[in-house]
């Protein structure tokens, strides 16, 4: 039962002509803030509304007992629907406490309920990190009806392609409230709408919505540009070496997923059973994603094998029987930052570009195939992979001018008969 809600009933009167003494005679309805007036067909002389009492004062020219009597049976059905609405847990705004006083239909299952739903379907089934970003979404969702809808809920039948459009403008115009909180860009409003289409589709498959308002919407991504080090700047921080053991520390972690590929969370699983002889006979890390549970088998480097073997004993790997010692992914993008600042690389470093740095400095521009490049990282599609493909081009270039100076090398001979 939800106990947040302020409720409130009061009744006024509207004096819509001067020349006439009457007024009618309204029931303002207030929930959460929100206020509504409906109008209970009754009327009384003006200067016999008690404004205090809320009645018609007694008078020996004006029967006032009846509209008495009708204004205490709408306060005690107004009252009555509203304790029904709570005990059944029911959504309560000033819409639905008239429609239910007027006793017009109600237009069904609503968004909030959905919400719920999805939430307890799926809270043992999406990884932590999904619902996380699933419950960023219903955020936004709350406050555009608040602030455009002037709501807290809405019937899922009054979901429409205006809604989404909307929304969607919503999302583009938001300004965070909070310090170090950036405007949502183009492909963080997408991935929001799709969040909110998965909803709208299981809706559908719960025939709670018989129409399909994403039919006429389309998604559409930017292709991002992923940030990388160069082979100059990886071995710069590589040998960088540094007497704060924090950054120490977050260097080498980040070092060993540019040999990797492996993320943060991947990283901070990995235990000593995790190492295994491959079909080399050399040492794999067999593993899986945590975000795609994608199993993952990668040869490990000299340089990457030289780090795991330097923490093995570290008294934190010991006591979480990890190969790492564990750090927040928040403190070493922190400790990042400070690692650029000291090896003068002009870039957003976070943890996240070692992944991208070995998909393109260590492997794609080192010749190593697109297809072997996917099945490190783990991905679900080559084309994801493929974004990284830019890379190759760069390859290209360097082998073409490396032609070039073969080739500039090699002298003509000289036509005897030409001359």
């Amino acid at each position: 039962m939800n106990d947040s809600q302020t409720f409130g009933v009061q009744f006024v009167i509207r004096h819509k002509s001067k020349k006439s003494q009457m007024a009618g005679i309204y029931l303002r309805l207030t929930v959460n803030g929100q206020r509504i007036e409906i109008s209970t067909k009754l009327f009384c002389p003006v200067y016999l509304w008690d404004k205090k009492k809320e009645r018609v004062k007694a008078d020996k020219d004006y029967s006032n007992r009846q509209i008495n009597a009708h204004i205490d049976e709408n306060r005690a059905k107004i009252n009555s629907i509203y304790q029904e609405l709570r005990m059944r847990d029911e959504m309560i705004t000033v819409n639905t406490i008239k429609n239910h006083f007027l006793g017009i239909k109600e237009e069904g299952h609503t968004l909030q309920k959905l919400i719920d739903y999805h939430y307890r379907t799926q809270e043992h089934t999406l990884n932590p990190a999904t619902l996380k970003h699933y419950k960023s979404t219903h955020r936004y969702l709350k406050l555009f009806l608040a602030n455009n809808k002037s709501s807290e809920d809405i019937f899922l039948n009054q979901i429409n392609y205006s809604f989404l459009t909307d929304f969607e403008a919503y999302l583009r115009s938001y300004q965070p409230t909070e310090s170090g909180q950036r405007p949502l860009c183009h492909n963080t409003v997408m991935k929001h709408m799709c969040r909110f289409r998965t909803l709208m589709n299981l809706a559908i498959k719960l025939s709670w919505m018989t129409h399909y308002p994403f039919k006429a919407y389309k998604l559409s991504y930017k292709q991002a540009n992923r940030g990388f080090l160069t082979k100059e700047e990886l071995n710069h921080i590589e040998n960088k070496e540094f007497k704060m053991e924090r950054l120490q520390l977050t260097k080498d972690l980040f070092i060993f997923s540019c040999y990797t590929g492996l993320a943060y969370i991947d990283i901070s699983l990995l235990q000593p059973n995790h190492i295994t002889i491959g079909i080399d006979g050399n040492n794999w890390l067999y593993t899986q994603r945590k975000k795609t549970e994608n199993p993952v088998r990668i040869p490990l480097l000299p340089k990457a094998e030289y780090l795991i073997n330097k923490y093995r004993e570290h008294p934190r790997s010991l006591h979480y029987n990890t190969l790492f010692p564990r750090i927040s992914n928040q403190k070493l993008n922190g400790y990042l930052k400070e690692i650029a600042d000291i090896c003068g690389i002009d870039k957003n470093l976070t943890f996240h570009m070692a992944r991208h740095t070995f998909a393109t400095t260590v492997t794609l521009s080192n010749g190593v195939p697109i297809e072997t490049v996917s099945k490190i990282l783990g991905h679900t599609k080559i084309s994801t992979t493929q974004i990284y493909a830019k890379v190759v081009e760069n390859k290209v270039s360097e082998d073409m001018l490396q032609l070039q100076l073969k080739l500039e090398k090699v002298k003509p001979k000289n036509n005897k008969k030409a001359n």
